[in-house]
């Protein structure tokens, strides 16, 4: 059972869930590399490994997403994110494994290595693939083809926000709060002082914070941002706090209800550069310590800057004497073989050029 609903069983029995992922998962301690940047107590949460074929964060949120979704007799979903989205690549591979269409509405983005796999994968995973070159055409978009999926199959399809942060989705999180607490009453980590967390779409570091309230820990987030401030800021970290708690109240009323304000929020803006998915010097520098030191592969979009934020605070030795835990959001599992043989040229023409251009200078 979720230790989620272990705590409050009213959930179990109102809210969907279908297990997708491999949890609980593990903590490691990064003996070497808090050694090297003067954290004594420095942790590792190992999210990256949260699913057999596609890790990262966004497993949690979509066992309860599509679970929903199910339940409501959805046979398609659609969602949004840029063109290498992990959220949109992860939606497609775990709507196929449990019989669901997949349609992606994607933005473009500076291109990298990660765009070209998780392209490629979306498309083994029978995505339909729709690339729209700003926000306002993309909303357009989205309308014109809910109505054309309407009268193609008959209803519409279930649409999944960004990032997968609904409140639904969010609550993969909370849940993910309390796994952590059972691992530090098994004694596998002391509890943490901090926890660092790449902030996109809010639903990971928002869940992580109600979560750690309810759980009765004293653990702060620190949430890097690494999105446009429109798309990741406090306001709406604490809006989507107070939606999810409420309805986690309305599901079971044992469940308490949380005062929040945006000053609750901690939320550093010094590591995302000057665009989305540009890379940063300071994230690979983060990227080239934890793999040489810890033996943990991060990404230039979103745990590289996640990891420089903590490493700032290290070199301002302010966390000498603390436990501290990087959540690794990332997806480490190696899907290389599941594209392998797989020409790009089989993908609509508009991301074509992810593949005959370069990427960005830093990827690699």
């Amino acid at each position: 059972m979720l230790p989620l609903f272990e705590r409050y069983p009213g959930l179990k029995h109102r809210l969907a869930h279908i297990s997708l992922g491999t949890f609980p998962t593990r903590v490691e301690k990064l003996e070497r590399l808090g050694q090297k940047v003067g954290v004594n107590d420095l942790y590792v949460k190992r999210d990256d490994l949260s699913g057999e074929v596609y890790g990262g964060n966004k497993v949690r949120k979509l066992e309860f997403i599509l679970a929903r979704g199910l339940a409501e007799g959805a046979k398609e979903v659609l969602t949004f994110g840029y063109a290498g989205s992990n959220h949109a690549t992860a939606t497609a591979v775990y709507a196929e494994q449990l019989g669901l269409r997949s349609i992606s509405m994607l933005l473009p983005q500076p291109n990298a290595e990660y765009v070209r796999r998780n392209l490629l994968l979306s498309y083994c995973c029978n995505a339909e693939l729709l690339e729209n070159r700003n926000v306002p055409l993309l909303k357009m978009a989205t309308g014109f083809h809910l109505v054309r999926h309407r009268l193609k199959f008959g209803r519409f399809p279930l649409v999944i926000p960004a990032g997968g942060s609904s409140p639904s989705g969010t609550i993969g999180h909370v849940n993910a709060a309390f796994e952590l607490k059972c691992q530090i009453e098994n004694g596998e980590i002391p509890e943490p002082d901090r926890i660092y967390v790449a902030l996109g779409s809010m639903g990971t570091a928002v869940g992580l914070m109600l979560g750690l309230k309810a759980a009765g820990l004293d653990t702060r987030v620190v949430a890097t941002r690494v999105v446009p401030e429109r798309f990741g800021n406090g306001r709406g970290m604490a809006e989507l706090f107070r939606e999810t708690n409420r309805m986690l109240h309305s599901l079971d009323v044992s469940f308490p209800l949380f005062e929040i304000s945006e000053q609750d929020v901690d939320v550093r803006s010094d590591f995302f550069g000057r665009e989305y998915a540009l890379f940063t010097e300071e994230g690979m520098r983060a990227i080239r310590l934890m793999k040489e030191y810890g033996g943990i592969s991060l990404d230039g979009t979103y745990t590289g800057k996640g990891f420089a934020a903590l490493l700032d605070d290290a070199e301002k030795d302010v966390l000498r004497n603390r436990t501290i835990l990087f959540w690794n959001t990332y997806n480490s599992r190696d899907f290389s073989e599941a594209i392998s043989g797989t020409d790009y040229h089989h993908l609509p023409a508009c991301f074509h050029r992810y593949f005959e251009q370069e990427p960005q200078p830093l990827d690699g």
